[in-house]
């Protein structure tokens, strides 16, 4: 794929994701890396626009560079954005109450402690939804326990091999402490995202080092 033809691609996905407003969201394409400019309404909107990129066949990479400018009468005081938000969290199940949040012009900031990253991640996903959120920095500590390493490569390695959605032949898996480290190529972003998310799902792991390289 050219990288005019990868352009159009990621046009035409952005023109047909309707949780977004692409009017103002420029695309190009240089060998593989996607790079998005431009305006949108909401942060949501901002992440969207990444997850369309990445869907799109030929895509490597996405250098997501888009701005957030609330619309008028999105802009929220920070008091009140903050309140509203620690209210969904707490009405959330999966999000543990030792997740706290600060607002600062809009800049969500997630700190406290998790003992899963799917716990860590549903919390930036409650914040990202927020009317009045312009980005959100995700700096929830996880804190379970000290996996044993050699449990932890081969539960991770069975849980490639299950997934129908992964060819896990390319993919190779070091663990040291709570951190694993990816490495190898897939096909596609859809693989990719299935692997980083099995080696988070693996008890006591704490960082993921993603090297995994998508090659089409």
């Amino acid at each position: 794929m050219t990288n005019e033809e990868l352009t159009a691609a990621v046009r035409d996905e952005l023109t047909f994701d309707p949780k977004l407003d692409h009017a103002n969201v420029a695309v190009s394409a240089d060998d593989g890396i996607v790079t998005l400019r431009g305006t949108v309404g909401a942060f949501h909107e901002k992440r969207e626009a990444a997850k369309a990129a990445e869907r799109v066949y030929g895509t490597t990479s996405v250098d997501n560079k888009i701005d957030v400018e609330l619309m008028v009468g999105s802009d929220r005081k920070d008091a009140e954005l903050r309140a509203d938000l620690l209210q969904a969290l707490m009405l959330n199940s999966i999000v543990p109450s030792s997740v706290d949040a600060d607002v600062h012009n809009g800049y969500v900031t997630l700190t406290g402690t998790a003992d899963w990253d799917y716990q860590r991640v549903e919390a930036e996903r409650i914040a990202g939804t927020m009317r009045g959120v312009i980005d959100v920095d995700d700096e929830i500590e996880l804190t379970g326990i000290k996996p044993d390493v050699e449990d932890v490569q081969h539960d991770i390695k069975k849980a490639l091999e299950r997934n129908a959605k992964l060819d896990a032949k390319g993919i190779t898996v070091e663990t040291s402490d709570h951190t694993v480290t990816l490495k190898g190529t897939v096909p596609s972003w859809v693989e990719h995202d299935e692997a980083v998310t099995a080696a988070w799902s693996a008890p006591g792991v704490q960082k993921v080092h993603d090297r995994l390289i998508v090659a089409y």
